[in-house]
């Protein structure tokens, strides 16, 4: 039942680049503030989760991507959010054979999904720094993990993708971390991918990053698409300290109480 997980991490490093599988990721306590009951490199499960607190309906799931998913001030001060703010629920990217992202049916295996956009504003030298949190509910663990599974596989099959009309990356390099691989402990299974953006409106290249977890039935990522004047280093920054507020909000969502 593992192998989604086993296949994400055998795969990691594709593209035989320097992106995300050589980042040091901060922990949850450095991204964000210190994660109550935060697992150790042992058999214990990365959350302790309460059964009657894990949602098996979509009003649930949308109950508790509302409490988890990152708003403007968990990416840090100065940013604010876009327009439209939220995408609808009843969408899911899918990435085409042509390499193209295209919206499409989430399915029966998702309960729910939501995206909310941000956006750092332009000032001085800086263009425009774009920002999303992403956070899905599956039906069962197994969901989550092929969904992991399916993302490295998208980014070794497709090392250039447009996300929208005038929108591309490229130069894409991907890593996976299981749990317990260079001290990666605050998720069952880690994905980044760092490379380029270039658009129409920003030009480019300009830094591109993505992060994505799962614990349990629940993906969350984050992605940055940068401008002209951010340094690489800066948008995954960014990126690391909103991913790591989720993470804790997801301890503190489904986790059992003390006491």
């Amino acid at each position: 039942m593992a192998v989604p997980l086993l296949l994400a991490t055998a795969c990691g490093g594709g593209h035989g680049g320097d992106g995300g599988a050589t980042k040091k990721r901060p922990s949850a306590s450095e991204a964000a503030a210190p994660a109550k009951g935060a697992p150790g490199a042992t058999g214990e499960p990365v959350i302790d989760a309460d059964p009657a607190r894990l949602p098996t309906t979509r009003k649930a799931a949308l109950g508790l991507i509302g409490k988890v998913i990152a708003d403007p001030d968990d990416f840090g001060p100065g940013i604010v959010a876009r327009t439209p703010y939220e995408s609808g629920p009843d969408t899911w990217p899918v990435l085409d054979a042509d390499c193209v992202w295209q919206q499409g049916d989430p399915g029966r295996g998702i309960l729910a999904t939501l995206t909310r956009s941000f956006e750092v504003p332009a000032a001085k030298d800086k263009g425009p720094l774009r920002l999303a949190a992403i956070v899905t509910v599956h039906r069962t663990d197994d969901g989550a993990r092929w969904e992991m599974a399916e993302s490295i596989e998208e980014s070794m099959r497709c090392p250039t993708q447009q996300l929208r009309q005038g929108e591309f990356i490229g130069g894409l390099g991907a890593g996976a971390l299981g749990r317990g691989e260079a001290n990666q402990t605050n998720s069952e299974d880690s994905l980044m991918e760092s490379g380029e953006y270039r658009s129409t409106e920003l030009g480019g290249p300009h830094p591109y990053f993505w992060a994505q977890d799962q614990i349990l039935r629940f993906t969350f990522a984050v992605t940055a698409k940068g401008a002209k004047g951010w340094a690489e280093g800066e948008v995954d920054e960014i990126a690391f300290r909103a991913q790591g507020a989720m993470l804790i909000r997801l301890h503190e969502a489904v986790g059992k109480k003390k006491g």
